[in-house]
C-alpha cells in the first residue's frame, strides 16, 4: 500500500457519522399535531438513537407564547411546541437519552436551523464526517429543511434520510419531500 492510500484508510477511519433526530416532540406525536405514523415510529427511533455509534444531535421546534402572530403561526393557526409545554418537550425515552448522554439540542424557532447546519461545518473542518444521516418529524416541513440546510453547508458530505424513520404530516407529503431531496442529492 503507498503511503496516500495508508492516509485514506486512516482518515476514513477516523471520520465519525452523524445522527440529527428532527423534533421528537410530544406535540409531533400524540399531540397538537401528532399523528398515527408518527406515533407508529417513535420507538424505533429511540431504539436507533441508543444505538447510534457516532454524534447524535436533536432539534426541538420552539415557539413563544406570540405564535400566531407570526407568519408560521398565520399558515399553520395550531399553537404546538410552546416553550417549556409538554408538547414542546421531547418524547419521554429520548428525552432520557439525550440527558444522559448530554446530546446537544438546537431549538429551533421555525423550520429549519441555521445554527446546526453551521456548527455541523465548523465540526466537519476539525474532524471530518463520514456521513450525516436525520431521522424525525415532520419530513416534509423540518427534516426537508434541516437536510437542504445541512447539505448546502457540507455539499460533498453523504447527507441521508431514513424514510422509515421520518413521518410527514400526510403520506403523500412525506413522499413528495423525499423525491425533493433525491433530487438535491440526499440519499432517502
Amino acid at each position: 500500500m503507498t503511503d496516500r492510500g495508508k492516509t485514506e484508510s486512516t482518515s476514513r477511519a477516523e471520520e465519525e457519522n452523524v445522527l440529527v433526530i428532527v423534533d421528537v416532540q410530544n406535540d409531533f406525536v400524540t399531540g397538537a399535531l401528532g399523528s398515527e405514523d408518527a406515533a407508529a415510529v417513535t420507538d424505533a427511533i429511540i431504539e436507533r438513537a441508543a444505538r447510534f455509534e457516532g454524534t447524535v444531535m436533536l432539534t426541538q421546534d420552539t415557539h413563544e407564547e406570540d405564535y400566531l402572530g407570526t407568519q408560521e403561526g398565520r399558515r399553520l393557526p395550531v399553537e404546538h411546541c410552546l416553550r417549556g409545554s409538554w408538547g414542546w418537550q421531547l418524547v419521554d425515552g429520548l428525552q432520557k437519552l439525550a440527558e444522559s448522554r448530554n446530546w446537544k439540542t438546537y431549538e429551533k424557532p421555525t423550520f429549519g436551523s441555521v445554527e446546526l447546519a453551521r456548527d455541523l461545518a465548523a465540526r466537519h473542518e476539525q474532524r471530518p464526517f463520514a456521513s450525516v444521516e436525520l431521522i424525525g418529524f415532520c419530513t416534509d416541513i423540518c427534516v426537508v429543511s434541516n437536510a437542504l440546510l445541512i447539505k448546502a453547508f457540507l455539499p460533498d458530505v453523504p447527507v441521508k434520510v431514513d424514510a422509515a424513520l421520518c413521518a410527514g404530516v400526510t403520506p403523500a407529503s412525506h413522499a413528495a419531500a423525499l423525491s425533493t431531496m433525491a433530487s438535491c442529492q440526499i440519499d432517502c
